[in-house]
């Protein structure tokens, strides 16, 4: 058994669709982007766009908006040279949708993100502080959402966090090595504690797997790298054949581990699972 005073790993978490429901906020912006910029003739369906995410390319919803809107075209006989879509107003008019009119003032956000059901709540951090898991966040999201949900939402007292804006999109693994070496440097932790990334989609899973192929490239193959893929809620309200489907997807991706909720993540489950391993 691992001394008391010894953290048990690092749990890194995904944001969207991890810690939040974004199925009727992100999502549902990403699908009124496209139905507008496809001139109301085309609204993806969740289905759809976890087919877009499944590719692991897209994790950025505003690049999935405009890859959508171009494949629609496409499949009217347009090549993507003929379609006149200027990605800024792409941005903008999600960002409208997502956060609102005033998309630049936070304390004037009254948009789907103000919707988002949680999927956690800050006693499940506290726990895992008290039973020694060191935890972070690693997203996609914009810096701004991505704090508005933790700190304002969650109430996590500045948390470490690297954002969209803070490094390369996912599957990079640039933003979790950096996550990783921020809380080690902090904590003084052992350089061979075993870390975990927990996100919903393949681009998270592809981002773990990278990660731990480049520490091995650089001579650090001494820790563990171990994906976890959350079902987003939306899986888990589906039929039982597309749940299986979605995580079997996560684990070809290369997750280890798959769960239909983050409050599942315990410092038990870790323990259990590691001592397994």
């Amino acid at each position: 058994m691992t001394s008391p005073a010894v953290p048990l790993a690092i749990a890194v978490f995904d944001i969207d669709g991890v810690l939040r429901d974004v199925g009727n906020s992100y999502r549902r912006a990403l699908a009124d982007t496209v139905e507008a910029f496809t001139g109301g003739q085309y609204r993806p369906t969740p289905e759809d766009i976890d087919r877009l995410k499944g590719e692991g390319r897209w994790n950025n919803d505003w690049e999935g908006s405009q890859e959508l809107v171009y494949r629609y075209f496409e499949g009217q006989g347009q090549g993507r040279d003929r379609v006149a879509l200027d990605y800024d107003q792409i941005v903008d008019f999600f960002q409208r949708r997502y956060r609102g009119p005033n998309p630049n003032h936070p304390d004037q956000w009254t948009g789907y993100i103000t919707q988002e059901p949680l999927l956690a709540e800050k006693a499940y951090f506290e726990a895992l502080t008290r039973d020694r898991i060191v935890w972070a966040f690693f997203s996609g999201a914009t810096r701004g959402s991505a704090r508005f949900v933790l700190e304002r939402r969650l109430g996590l007292a500045d948390p470490v966090l690297v954002a969209m804006e803070d490094a390369p999109g996912k599957p990079d693994p640039t933003g979790l090595l950096a996550v990783v070496d921020t809380l080690t440097q902090q904590g003084q932790l052992p350089p061979d504690l075993p870390v975990i990334y927990a996100g919903d989609t393949v681009a998270d899973m592809q981002t773990i797997v990278q990660a731990r192929d480049q520490a091995m490239a650089e001579g650090n193959g001494q820790r563990q790298w171990i994906g976890v893929g959350v079902l987003p809620p939306h899986v888990v309200a589906a039929d039982g054949a597309y749940r299986q489907a979605y995580g079997a997807a996560l684990e070809q991706a290369g997750a280890s581990w798959v769960i239909p909720q983050i409050t599942a993540l315990t410092a038990d489950y870790i323990h259990q699972r590691l001592v397994g391993a």
